[in-house]
């Protein structure tokens, strides 16, 4: 090579650009290993969710290393309460919910991320076509649906044979003769923990929807009913003389969930209204010895309704890595995964495509929901606006507390309903 042939300046220009190749190659694979590190607040009711949400979550971590995932686990009650600062302020990447008014709440609000693109891209539209209204707002799709659940009547077996009880009952009368038996046999027939006001709720919604029908129920739901009409009261009535004949557990009002559920294991109650999200906290004990029946029917001229609310993932508006947001919900989203979700939370799978479920009271509950013909309601506190399902509830937790103070309590919530609702 000749002095004429060498251009130091070419040379060192061509280093230069090596050198930045390299460079930024290098940099593209660290940021490839690296990726984002996504946040996830989850709600979860027992050490059993837990479990199920934490195995979810492995899952996902072995399908993607490359995805740093931290998840705060928060129980139930307490994330229903801090919930609306999280979206407002740092919000998560994920955030477990629920449908319906729930989920429209923070999307009307701007504070849930439009999944309609993901529904589509995934092939929701199909998979969790049953679930798709209850995930929509103003036609548009905010809620990754994971499971939904029936709402009945579990019952001891043994307590019942104990009592006299030949078969599970079907009509109120044999609800109520069932009672007396049960009673007479010094066994409390209902277990209720009314200090957590959504249990007393659920006896409202079933009241309602065995008296007045589902489409009764939604207008009352969406404020379009007053509180004084003659079809509520009767709904109060009806539960009022259930608390003097002492169907239920003394002082109720003292106990959340979770305290109350030992009256059924000890075998103090019978029977108690609630959702089967419960049956993975059963102890072994009593497993065998646990059933359920669908909420009798109390005037057959009204087509039989069902509660069948629905959980589900979002992704908040302000979150900050969305992109591995997305991909978690394209994860969980799978048959695989619903079945896994469903069998760890005592609920069935929205995903249509998911098996059907194995254990005994979870079929049962698909049986219920699968043959209602009077519709499916989503919760008393999930049809219907926050501020007036609180109050709503509270008037409850005073009814129980006080019978005889019906029409007063009425007459506040009615006054609530004009305020919240102005109709």
């Amino acid at each position: 090579m000749t002095t004429s042939q060498f251009n130091p300046r070419k040379a060192f220009a061509t280093m230069a650009i090596a050198v930045a190749a390299a460079v930024s190659s290098f940099a593209a694979t660290t940021t490839v290993a690296k990726a984002g590190t996504m946040t996830m607040n989850i709600a979860f009711k027992g050490a059993s969710q837990r479990a199920v949400w934490q195995s979810v979550i492995d899952d996902f971590k072995k399908a993607h290393p490359d995805i740093d995932v931290k998840v705060s686990f928060v129980d139930e009650e307490a994330y229903k309460v801090q919930l609306p600062g999280w979206l407002s302020t740092v919000a998560p990447d994920v955030v477990n919910w629920h449908n319906g008014e729930r989920m429209a709440y923070y999307a009307r609000r701007g504070l849930f991320e439009d999944l309609s693109g993901d529904w589509k891209k995934n092939g929701w539209d199909s998979m969790y076509a049953s679930t798709k209204e209850s995930s929509t707002y103003n036609g548009k799709q905010y809620a990754a649906p994971t499971v939904y659940y029936s709402w009945g009547l579990f019952y001891r077996k043994d307590l019942f044979q104990k009592a006299g009880i030949a078969s599970e009952p079907k009509t109120w009368d044999q609800l109520m003769d069932a009672c007396k038996k049960l009673k007479a046999a010094g066994i409390t027939p209902f277990a209720v923990g009314g200090r957590d006001a959504w249990t007393l709720a659920g006896w409202f919604d079933y009241l309602d929807l065995r008296l007045n029908g589902n489409a009764f129920h939604q207008k009352l739901m969406a404020g379009e009913v007053p509180y004084t009409d003659p079809r509520v009261k009767k709904v109060y009535t009806t539960w009022k003389q259930m608390l003097d004949d002492h169907e239920f557990i003394d002082n109720s009002l003292s106990y959340d969930l979770d305290a109350a559920q030992p009256f059924l294991f000890q075998g103090k109650a019978a029977m108690m209204l609630m959702g089967t999200f419960i049956t993975g906290g059963f102890p072994a004990s009593v497993k065998s010895n646990m059933s359920y029946f669908q909420f009798p029917i109390i005037d057959s001229n009204v087509p039989t309704a069902e509660d069948g609310p629905v959980e589900s993932l979002h992704i908040p508006a302000k979150a900050k890595n969305k992109a591995d947001a997305h991909t978690f919900l394209a994860f969980v989203e799978s048959p695989e995964q619903g079945a896994k979700l469903a069998a760890g939370l005592g609920s069935l799978s929205a995903n249509s495509k998911s098996p059907e479920p194995e254990d005994p009271i979870s079929k049962i509950g698909f049986q219920i929901l699968s043959n209602t013909k009077g519709g499916i309601a989503q919760f008393y506190d999930r049809d219907m606006t926050k501020e007036m399902a609180d109050e709503g509830m509270k008037g409850m937790q005073q009814f129980v507390s006080d019978p005889s103070k019906l029409d007063a309590i009425l007459a506040q919530l009615e006054q609530t309903r004009k305020r919240i609702y102005k109709k």
